[in-house]
């Protein structure tokens, strides 16, 4: 690969909240004329779209899900309070159009994708949605285009998947059109860490490229760090996720330990978080769910394949955190035959089923699993959570939140997700309760994974 045009300089644009809000009522007139389309209207890519139409840019939205679309249209999506606002007035606007037709890419000033990278159930990369998306965005580019790839996935990809098709169509990087990678930053349901105040890595293809993406990203939020290439911005975000899985494996295995030696491990963190250098909590759970943290590492350990390459900590924190489900399940088995009670034909409700709280997600979620695998094993295992109505196993059987969870009678509760605003008082009622969540420590006879 030959090597790119290096920036001399990182650079950061900081802004406060405040200066924030003034700097878009100040540039509104000035960016209106400009035309920024969103290629997947995702957990990432519809808040992104509403920030900039708050802005002031006009936007279009693009999914090739019709029914994503409709319920973008009736405001029925998971958004934080601020943002489902924010999209009411969008939605208001002529300015924002939301479309299935990729030809409407060609319109943009700029382009940004957003679409899913999943990993199949071997492990290995899915790359057919990033594949298909920067297809179409290259297949519609023209010139004066600023592209900007923010989908997590293996370093190198920014060129693969738009420089080179783009130069094959004539259109050069840096030159006719500009091409930069912008990992995203959006933590669903957190709203401690609102998109504009968190910073945003963009590193271009050509200098001119990261700074253009970097005027692009910096009308959306407080800072932007522009970093040499679009590679290194790649690895930042593959270095994050994998980071944060490292540390949430060793989490759960020192709530094992912990367990074993009849350690609260709760508190062992809370009391560890004091230290005020050389320390970030991480906390245990039932396994890891979500569009990141059990797919992103698995981007780089299969890119390193070709580089007869390892990362050991990498695959047995990946490993540890794939077996997770496993364990919670051994465990229901285990607290159950304490009461003397069989798995098979046990009445087990799981209490929460995204993959975190506050979220209506479930994608990835170690709950999916624990209940086909609970199934499995003969038990007759349910769910509660007010939030998902419905959802499908892997076997593809159908699953509806039970109606009422006080009054029904189980033999085990599996508090699996605690969602903020969910009352839980009445699961300490009930004689056998395993807390996958390390949090009800209020409950004595409760016992824990």
């Amino acid at each position: 690969m030959p090597p790119l045009e290096a920036v001399p300089q990182m650079r950061s644009i900081a802004k406060t909240d405040s200066a924030i809000v003034r700097s878009i009522e100040a540039e509104t007139a000035e960016v209106s004329s400009e035309t920024v389309a969103i290629v997947g209207l995702g957990y990432v890519g519809l808040p992104t779209a509403v920030a900039f139409a708050t802005a002031g840019h006009s936007v279009i939205g693009v999914d090739v899900s019709r029914d994503r679309l409709a319920r973008i249209r009736d405001a029925r999506v998971d958004l934080l309070d601020a943002d489902i606002n924010r999209l009411g007035d969008a939605l208001d606007k002529p300015s924002f159009h939301l479309t299935d037709d990729l030809q409407a890419i060609a319109t943009a000033d700029a382009v940004v994708i957003c679409v899913p990278t999943p990993v199949d159930k071997y492990l290995v990369p899915d790359l057919a949605p990033l594949a298909t998306a920067c297809h179409q965005v290259v297949e519609h580019a023209r010139p004066g285009q600023t592209l900007v790839l923010t989908s997590t996935t293996y370093v190198g990809s920014t060129r693969d998947l738009l420089v080179e098709p783009l130069a094959r169509r004539g259109l050069r990087a840096g030159v006719e059109v500009h091409v930069s990678f912008s990992p995203e930053r959006v933590d669903p349901g957190n709203a401690a860490h609102p998109q504009h105040l968190v910073p945003r890595i963009v590193g271009g293809v050509t200098t001119d490229c990261g700074l253009r993406a970097e005027a692009l990203l910096s009308r959306i939020t407080s800072q932007v760090y522009l970093v040499s290439t679009a590679e290194t911005a790649e690895m930042t975000k593959l270095y994050e996720n994998t980071f944060r899985a490292v540390n949430i494996a060793l989490a759960n295995e020192f709530a094992s330990v912990s367990h074993t030696l009849g350690v609260e491990v709760a508190e062992v963190i809370e009391a560890a978080a004091t230290k005020p250098y050389g320390f970030m909590p991480f906390y245990p759970g039932p396994g890891v769910g979500g569009h990141c943290i059990p797919c992103d590492p698995h981007y780089l350990l299969w890119q390193l394949r070709s580089h007869r390459l390892r990362m050991p900590i990498v695959e047995a924190s990946m490993a540890a955190i794939a077996g997770r489900p496993a364990q919670v399940v051994d465990r229901v088995r285990e607290v159950l035959a304490e009461s003397g009670c069989c798995i098979r034909g046990a009445r087990v409700l799981v209490v929460g089923v995204t993959y975190k709280p506050g979220v209506e997600d479930i994608r990835e979620s170690p709950a999916i699993e624990i209940l086909s695998s609970l199934q499995a094993a003969g038990a007759n295992a349910g769910y509660w959570d007010e939030r998902v109505p419905e959802l499908r196993l892997s076997d593809g059987t159908a699953l509806t939140s039970v109606p009422d969870p006080i009054t029904d009678r189980f033999d085990l509760l599996l508090v699996h997700t605690r969602h903020p605003d969910a009352d839980l008082s009445w699961v300490g009622n009930s004689a056998q309760i395993l807390d996958a969540t390390y949090r009800l420590v209020d409950i004595p006879h409760r016992a824990v994974v």
